[in-house]
């Protein structure tokens, strides 16, 4: 039987990030992945010759602390990651279509502070309290600093309120509470659900700079498969746990793999979607409140996606990527309700890529879709779908279309659609349990799965953890990671790693 010390379920960039922590640090490591290759939502698709992203378009974090530079550092990868900032005057805009205002966002959290009182002259106290707030939840909390990250941290005031009631009592101003809170369609939760120091956690990273990288999320994909070749760890594609065996006084003897074998481990972590980690745990070795609790998960919104093509060559290096939030009215609850049937809210993301060593204007764009949208669909199979569902999506697809076209009318004769993706796309090619973009909501009071689980070698780490999104994911493999490895050497390897 094949002995292991780490097992890691899910080969996302969170399980990557675990696999590449622990095998520097001296353990071997079995990374497994359901889909037929690793990196998860990071992975980029080509049709005519040209790479889309699916799951990975821009983020933040390049910025603030530069925490996601150091965690690319720590890992040894950072050399291979190029972010190219959408710092240009108008590279960053929201629209307000019932309003008929465009909002241009510059990167900067002070800059974009400044120009929010120019366009809310009105409420200039508002916003300086608001932005004033973001700065003080980032400098108390202890994951921004990978020197101080802990698996407990001790919360904040700001952890218990919603970002809706923090708004509330800065300013009734619809309009501006809006244009504070598009961001919470980067990560999936409403206003009225999220907490206002999440919120900001995430937020501040796009008030900072967003950007996107070269060769997208491949190039992530790429960096990580080249730092493994040295270290002790094997992947394995098409394979997961099945089951949880031997167990005794709370822990886990072995592991029994879909392909039939069994493993041992001194842990296993698990960076899939919580509703997926429910189906390996032994129930009759967890007590009802935690089965209850996790099964209680929501599920973050996914989306509609259409990818498509400027004729010609599109933004140079000189223009750069550019992003455009297009918000139909101004209650951001409503909008991100799975019951809203007004129009949807689109994010129209434009970048410069190479194919064929000649540029290309590639657009993507998407909207927020919910699974109940493709319900009556959700027992069918990539390449086995009903014409309805044909239907239903060229319909959809349709209207994005016409929706980019009225929102740049320079494109009315010279963009094309190549492809479209639903939810049920995103669920079926990226192995996720429901095609959600963020896994689970991230509610305030909620108590995520993270961390050591009841059995007392198996953890929870990945996007659905700590944070949404890219940065949160592989923070929250850095706690875990800290968690598992001997914390005098851990701590002496990240700051050996940041001091180089």
């Amino acid at each position: 039987m094949e002995r292991y010390q780490s097992i890691i379920v899910g080969g996302g960039v969170s399980g990557m990030t675990l696999a590449l922590l622990l095998a520097a640090n001296g353990r071997k490591v079995l990374l497994l992945e359901k889909a037929p290759v690793i990196g998860g939502g990071l992975c980029r698709f080509r049709k005519n010759g040209i790479p889309f992203d699916t799951g990975f378009h821009f983020t933040g974090g390049f910025v603030r602390n530069t925490i996601l530079r150091d965690m690319l550092t720590v890992l040894g990868i950072n050399d291979s990651i190029r972010p190219v900032l959408l710092d240009k005057e108008r590279s960053n805009q929201f629209l307000f279509e019932q309003e008929g205002i465009t909002i241009a966002v510059p990167a900067g959290i002070d800059v974009c502070c400044a120009r929010f009182e120019e366009y809310f002259p009105a409420d200039r106290a508002a916003v300086k309290q608001y932005f004033a707030m973001v700065d003080r939840v980032i400098q108390a909390t202890p994951s921004f600093d990978l020197r101080k990250i802990a698996i407990s941290p001790d919360p904040i005031k700001e952890d218990f309120v919603t970002l809706q009631h923090v708004l509330d009592g800065l300013t009734q101003n619809k309009m501006l509470q809006a244009a504070l809170s598009v961001y919470c369609m980067c990560y999936g939760t409403r206003p009225n659900e999220v907490s206002f120091a999440n919120h900001a956690r995430v937020a501040v990273g796009f008030y900072d700079a967003i950007a996107r990288v070269e060769d997208g999320g491949d190039a992530f994909i790429r960096a990580f498969r080249q730092a493994f070749k040295d270290l002790p760890i094997e992947v394995r594609c098409h394979t997961t746990i099945l089951e949880c065996l031997d167990i005794h006084d709370r822990q886990v003897g072995r592991f029994l793999l879909s392909s039939g074998e069994e493993v041992t481990a001194d842990e296993c972590i698990f960076t899939i979607h919580p509703h997926e980690v429910l189906k390996v745990l032994p129930r009759q070795h967890f007590s009802k409140a935690f089965w209850d609790r996790v099964e209680a998960f929501e599920a973050s919104n996914g989306f509609f996606s259409v990818f498509g093509a400027v004729d010609g060559a599109g933004p140079g290096p000189e223009v750069g990527p550019s992003l455009m939030s297009v918000v139909p009215q101004a209650d951001i609850n409503r909008l991100m309700d799975p019951s809203y049937d007004g129009p949807q809210a689109l994010a129209i993301f434009q970048s410069r890529e190479m194919v064929r060593d000649r540029p290309v204007h590639v657009v993507t764009a998407f909207e927020p879709s919910y699974f109940q949208h493709v319900a009556p669909w959700q027992d069918s199979k990539v390449g086995r779908r009903s014409s309805e569902y044909a239907a239903y999506k060229d319909r959809h697809a349709a209207g994005i279309c016409d929706r980019i076209r009225q929102v740049f009318p320079q494109y009315k004769d010279s963009f094309k659609m190549v492809d479209a993706a639903s939810m049920l796309t995103f669920r079926d090619y990226l192995s996720t349990p429901d095609g959600s973009a963020y896994g689970i909501r991230q509610k305030v009071g909620q108590f995520n799965l993270f961390g050591r689980l009841p059995l007392r070698n198996l953890y929870a780490a990945g996007q659905s953890a700590v944070l949404p999104g890219i940065l949160g994911a592989m923070l929250s493999s850095f706690v875990v990671a800290r968690s598992i490895v001997d914390q005098q050497q851990y701590n002496d390897f990240v700051s050996k790693r940041l001091c180089h």
